[in-house]
Parts: structure tokens; sequence; C-alpha cells
């Protein structure tokens, strides 16, 4: 790839932000521990939606777009003596997206024809989003994410209402969910970017829904994991890989709950026998369920709004 040869460029890969002597010359005892899930299992992350305080969940928030949303989860809980060491931004990590939908308009004429819309993802790491800096060009991963992405949704827009057209889906990750706790040595499994992915798939739907283009149902993401707990392993929803050491595996679905299909399905990690694997990509299936009563609420509060009802 050419370079710009006036420009200073930056390195190609990810790096690491640098780490000061103050935060490294802090006796190990007094760093704190790692943070654990305050949850019960069955419990999903705080959504809200827009006309709430603390509003996590928006739609409309690009007005140069055909249709955008933005989605927030919080993070896991600072431990008190975090402040104390200067360490509360490297302790955990939230996850929050942003995306714009442009679109349907008409293809080129040098496209050939298709009877139905020509649909595009685009998932992107912001440089400043996890603990490693990304790239400025895509990497693998985030080529994987809209792959996915683009599976997730092909199912639902009804494509053959905008003949020879497209539409162009493009997600911007500010905070994404690290692989695992800053003070573990290795062992990393991408399993936040599994977490990612769940929330790419409800945002994108937001945004969607935003944007006016006709679908057969609202899709929404969920996550499950089986972690190992006091030794034994353990079904989790909504599962956040710096509160748990240990996880074994994990499920994402892409879920219509008006038609009880799924558009997408993800499983990574070994249980061992099918029965396992069904019983994880069930509970996935609940924790879209409460994803997705957060999203069509924040839909009606939007279309109340529209309407001034409010």
């Amino acid at each position: 790839m050419n370079s710009d040869r006036r420009r200073i460029n930056g390195p190609s890969g990810g790096t690491s932000a640098p780490i000061y002597s103050k935060y490294i010359t802090q006796d190990l005892s007094s760093l704190p521990p790692r943070p654990t899930r305050s949850r019960p299992p069955n419990v999903l992350r705080k959504m809200y939606g827009q006309l709430m305080l603390f509003s996590v969940l928006k739609t409309g928030v690009t007005p140069s777009a055909s249709g955008s949303a933005y989605l927030e989860l919080e993070a896991s809980p600072h431990h008190p003596n975090l402040t104390k060491t200067g360490l509360a931004s490297l302790s955990t990590s939230g996850l929050k997206l942003t995306c714009t939908v442009h679109g349907p308009r008409p293809l080129p004429k040098s496209a050939p024809f298709s009877p139905h819309i020509i649909l595009s993802t685009h998932v992107k790491y912001a440089p400043f989003a996890t603990r490693k800096r990304k790239g400025y060009l895509r990497d693998a991963s985030e080529r994987d994410l809209g792959v996915h992405l683009e599976t997730a949704l092909r199912g639902v827009i009804i494509g053959d209402r905008w003949p020879k057209s497209g539409v162009e889906v493009i997600i911007t990750i500010l905070e994404g969910e690290e692989d695992r706790w800053w003070g573990d040595e290795g062992g990393a499994g991408e399993w936040g970017m599994m977490s990612v992915l769940s929330g790419c798939i409800t945002v994108a739907s937001a945004a969607i829904a935003d944007a006016g283009i006709d679908c057969v149902d609202v899709v929404a993401g969920g996550l499950a994991a089986l972690v190992q707990r006091s030794g034994k392993p353990g079904l989790v929803l909504d599962p956040v890989p710096s509160e748990h050491k240990d996880i074994v595996a994990a499920c994402i679905v892409g879920y219509l709950p008006q038609r009880d299909e799924i558009t997408d399905l993800w499983v990574k990690g070994d249980i061992g026998d099918g029965g396992g694997y069904e019983e994880l990509a069930d509970n996935a299936v609940q924790a879209a369920l409460g994803a997705h009563r957060v999203l069509v609420a924040a839909l009606k509060e939007t279309a109340d709004v529209k309407m001034g009802r409010y």
C-alpha cells in the first residue's frame, strides 16, 4: 500500500499505551484485586432508554445519516483502592458503540442489476478503544466482526423492496471490552470481541429502525458464557471478561423474538458434548430477549418524541 511521503506515518500495527513508573513501583500486595461479578448469573447489565437520566441507548445522534444510534453498557464497579493507586482507568472497561446507516440509495450505473438491496457493513475500533491501541487500517478481527454483523442483519431487512440499491452500516467502537483483566498474563481468548459483536448487532438494529428501513423484526444480540465459578462450571448471561479468570466457552446469537429465529450464531470454546452447546445457545437467546425489550422501548420513545407526545 502506498504511503504519504509528506506526512509522519504512525505504526501500521497495534501499539500499547505507555505505563509510567509511578504505577509500576507500587507494592504488588497493595494493588486492587480482580473485579468480581456482583450481578446474578441471569441478570444483564443495565441499558436505559433515551428519556431516562443516564441514557445509554439513543437514536438519531448523527443528523447527516439516514439513521444512527449510540449504545453504552456500564463497566464493572471500581474497587475503592483504585483511585489511590491511579489504576482506575486500567481496571475495567465498558462498551461504547456508535452506528450510522447511509441509504438506501441507488447503486452506481456501472454496478450490475440486483433485485434486492445490497448490504455492506463496516466495523472499526477507534485507536483508543482498548488498552492496546488499534491501527488505522482494519485488521482480521474487525473484518470478522463485519462479516458476522452482515450475517445477522441480512436475514432481517426486506431487501426486495429496494432493487438496485445499497445501504451501508458503519459502526465505530469508541470503547471495547478487554479480553481479560489487565493484571493477567497471557491467555487472552478474544472473549471481549464476542461481547462487542453482541452490542454491534443491537445498536445496528436500532440505527436501521431509525433510518426507516423495513424489517421483518427487530434483531437483538445476546451473549452467554460458561465460566469456572468456585471450581465448578456455571452459565452466566452478558459476561464481562475482566470479571472471570477462566472462561470455558461463549455463545453469541442474533435473535428475532417475534419469528423465533436466529440470524447469526457464533460459539467459541470446547464444552465436550452436544447438550452443553444447546443449553449455552438457549441462555444466549435469553440474553437477547433482555436486550430486545430495552431496544423496543427505546424505539417507542423515539417515535413518541418525533410525534410530539413528549
